[in-house]
């Protein structure tokens, strides 16, 4: 039995507010456990300059992720004058997510910016963004169709991502903080709606694990961002 009572296929609980930011094009605040992210896209009708000098039509989205100073359990400095490797992999981890979502060419000449921002830290804080940022995202793209400034569906995907990991020898969903610091094997996931992976992203701590081990996470995340999925889905029915 986990710390939190749970067993080992089940999810932490999941809350889902939207429109948590009154001035942002698409808003939501994820909470996984103790883990909050609130996500808020930013719409600029431009796109990046690379992206005019290859000549590719069709826009571009992007993410930017950051943990508030006491989003953890001690004072983390802010990344002012040089972001840290952790925080540039997450933010290009999170962009590539949610581009697999969106058929670039639907969206226009315009870029979807996406900040994410931890406000409290207790593992899982990067899938939670994508989770929560496929939202904030589907929000404000829904509200550029219902002003019939988009003429269709821009959505390839639905986008959702989890963290698994093998804890004392136990193959676990949803690691907690605490888990996952004394965890074997970390890995977080990334799938769309048809159960096809975006990304897999898995360490082992400590010593190597089988084959076999792998198919058992591989198979707990697939439930896990299923469910996940579902959740999505409940919120989705508000702004179709």
């Amino acid at each position: 039995m986990r710390a939190d009572n749970r067993k080992p296929d089940e999810l932490r609980p999941v809350v889902i507010n939207t429109d948590f930011s009154s001035y942002a094009e698409g808003s939501v605040l994820i909470s996984i456990g103790n883990t909050k992210v609130l996500c808020n896209v930013s719409i600029d009708e431009n796109i990046p300059r690379w992206i005019e000098i290859e000549g590719r039509s069709g826009g571009w989205i992007t993410a930017e992720y950051a943990m508030l100073p006491r989003s953890t359990h001690k004072r983390r400095p802010r990344e002012i004058y040089r972001l840290g490797g952790r925080t540039q992999e997450i933010r290009r981890l999170i962009g590539r997510s949610l581009r697999a979502a969106v058929d670039l060419n639907s969206i226009g000449k315009r870029t979807f910016i996406i900040d994410c921002d931890v406000l409290q830290a207790d593992g899982g804080t990067r899938t939670a963004a994508i989770t929560g940022g496929y939202l904030a995202l589907y929000i404000a793209l829904k509200e550029l169709e219902k002003k019939h400034i988009l003429t269709i569906n821009p959505f390839k995907n639905q986008i959702a991502a989890i963290s698994v990991g093998i804890v004392r020898g136990v193959p676990m969903l949803d690691l907690s903080y605490e888990e996952d610091l004394i965890a074997d094997v970390d890995s977080n996931i990334v799938m769309n709606n048809r159960s096809e992976f975006i990304e897999i992203q898995s360490t082992a701590e400590k010593e190597s694990f089988s084959y076999e081990l792998m198919e058992q996470l591989l198979q707990l995340a697939k439930k896990g961002i299923n469910e996940l999925i579902q959740i999505q889905k409940t919120i989705q029915r508000e702004f179709s």
